[in-house]
């Protein structure tokens, strides 16, 4: 398909353009076409940018997902929050495109955050977190978080009572009194489950270290 000579847009206006399409009509009204209207130019205009639809969308992705924003915490023996606010952020930022949750499915390839995990394996043992440590972490927050995230995104917002939805009193008793009794919301659900896994491999790092040398002396910190 033939080109204008010069790009008559750049290729964040475009990206930005698809996202607000998507946010506001959903994935099944975006093509080449109703992008080139929204931003008032020619479909060809768009290949100066992006060779086809799919690169697009994996633009988006990489957009909504916000590679490489990390947030702003010293190394320390808290550094288990660090991670929590990292899975936050991308919850944030997903939740409010709840449309995109298919793109991040299909195109969130691994190597997206490499940069990342190479800032976060740093962060990691600067922390004094053992390197090997480091994969079952990184790996274990972006399974931990993507699932949990973009399966919350595809279904409808829930309130305390609604996160198991149509649950009948009568035939689930135990499961109604569950409900009644949790004081926490989604978000909150979310931040402790991050929480716990990582104060999880603590703990299970802290046994090891405990059955190797009796004397206990020596602990991995995670405040």
């Amino acid at each position: 398909m033939a080109r204008p000579s010069k790009p008559l847009i750049s290729r964040a206006a475009a990206v930005a353009a698809s996202i607000e399409i998507i946010d506001s009509e959903g994935l099944d009204a975006f093509s080449l076409p109703r992008l080139a209207k929204h931003i008032g130019v020619r479909a060809p205009s768009l290949y100066h940018h992006f060779s086809d639809k799919s690169e697009i969308l994996e633009a988006v992705a990489r957009q909504i997902a916000g590679a490489g924003n990390l947030p702003r915490r010293k190394p320390g023996p808290d550094w288990p929050e660090f991670f929590v606010t990292l899975s936050m952020n991308l919850r944030r930022s997903i939740l409010k495109h709840r449309n995109a949750a298919p793109i991040l499915l299909q195109y969130l390839p691994r190597d997206l955050l490499i940069g990342t995990y190479e800032d976060t394996a740093r962060f990691l043992e600067e922390s004094g977190v053992p390197a090997h440590l480091h994969v079952q972490i990184l790996d274990g927050m972006e399974r931990l978080t993507l699932g949990a995230v973009l399966t919350e995104a595809m279904r409808k917002p829930s309130t305390k009572s609604t996160i198991f939805p149509n649950v009948d009193p009568e035939s689930q008793p135990l499961l109604s009194k569950a409900l009644g009794a949790n004081e926490m919301t989604s978000r909150q659900l979310f931040e402790e489950m991050i929480r716990s896994f990582l104060h999880g491999v603590v703990r299970n790092e802290n046994i090891a270290i405990t059955e190797a040398a009796p004397s206990g002396n020596v602990k991995l910190s995670a405040n």
